[in-house]
């Protein structure tokens, strides 16, 4: 017998990120069937997001907005490894392999900034996972959260690796003539075997301040962030006085650094990977990272060695 048609045709269900938790904590990454795997081996799962700001503690700023969870940069110090694991997803690879993306994320902001309770504060744009990475190119999710924050003159703060990020300079250069927005590029090291070993999915770090130099030609605050400086691989003096003589030869308007700290799943996948790559370092971190910081005795010293080439490089 022939069933009768829908009157209307729905379409697909788009999923919660709790749905998505609950089908991966029942059948594994396997039972994600409509996420898209694309050319870069990703699978891209789309989500709903039933909220696009998170409210936070503890941080320079009260508002978090993130299009993305998951990043195919691969980083392996990323902190925002950890949160993976809130959608019952793996830190180690499934943190680069699979990606949540947000679709509504757009309609959702909007609504939340024109509610008459929206005092307007800072929102810092990308700071869980990068709101820059490749698959921007294609959902374009980024640059409508900015036309956004443009439209309600909303401060935004955006952290990202992605050179792609030149791309919406106009909508950028619109919040920084009235003092909305301020750009933090991440280049821990300019060092060509650092960067392939720490950051495998990333632009090169001179395309990243290639594109640190646009920006600020375009009359955008953009500066570095040297985040973080690795102990034993990127903590090197003379490494981080050629990162800091580079970001100042491409224009920054400023550099802030932060040593590496390692909590939960980042910390289970980072020493994994050091055991592979670094062996001869792993006894050394599990003295220094016996607590998710180095001692404040280390950091103030590499935070000394930076402020004082700062100084020496005029930034």
């Amino acid at each position: 017998m022939e069933t009768a048609p829908l009157l209307f045709d729905l379409g697909r269900h788009t999923p919660t990120t709790r749905q998505v938790a609950d089908l991966v904590k029942a059948g594994g990454t396997e039972a994600l069937t409509e996420a898209t795997r694309r050319a870069d081996a990703a699978r891209y799962q789309e989500v709903r997001c039933r909220s696009a700001l998170n409210k936070v503690e503890g941080m320079p700023f009260r508002w978090t907005l993130n299009p993305y969870r998951g990043c195919t940069h691969g980083c392996h110090y990323c902190y925002a490894r950890r949160y993976h694991t809130q959608f019952e997803l793996g830190a180690g690879d499934e943190f680069a392999s699979v990606i949540l993306v947000k679709t509504n994320l757009a309609d959702v902001l909007r609504r939340e900034l024109q509610k008459p309770s929206w005092t307007h504060e800072l929102v810092a744009l990308g700071s869980a996972t990068d709101c820059y990475q490749p698959i921007e190119g294609f959902y374009k999710l980024t640059r409508a959260a900015l036309e956004a924050f443009a439209e309600f003159k909303t401060p935004t703060g955006v952290v990202t690796k992605g050179p792609m990020i030149v791309r919406d300079k106009d909508v950028l250069a619109d919040l920084a003539r009235r003092d909305l927005c301020s750009v933090y590029v991440s280049v821990p090291c300019v060092d060509d075997d650092v960067w392939r070993t720490l950051e495998p999915g990333t632009a090169h770090p001179l395309k990243r301040l290639r594109a640190v130099r646009e920006l600020v030609d375009a009359g955008i605050r953009a500066g570095v962030l040297m985040n973080p400086i690795v102990p034993g691989i990127s903590s090197k003096p003379a490494l981080i006085e050629r990162t800091i003589r580079t970001i100042a030869d491409h224009g920054a308007c400023f550099i802030g650094c932060n040593v590496m700290y390692l909590q939960d799943g980042t910390r289970d996948h980072f020493m994994r990977w050091l055991a592979q790559e670094y062996p001869h370092l792993v006894d050394g971190y599990e003295r220094l990272y016996a607590g998710k910081y180095p001692p404040k005795g280390y950091r103030d010293e590499v935070k000394n060695v930076v402020g004082m080439l700062k100084q020496k490089y005029g930034v």
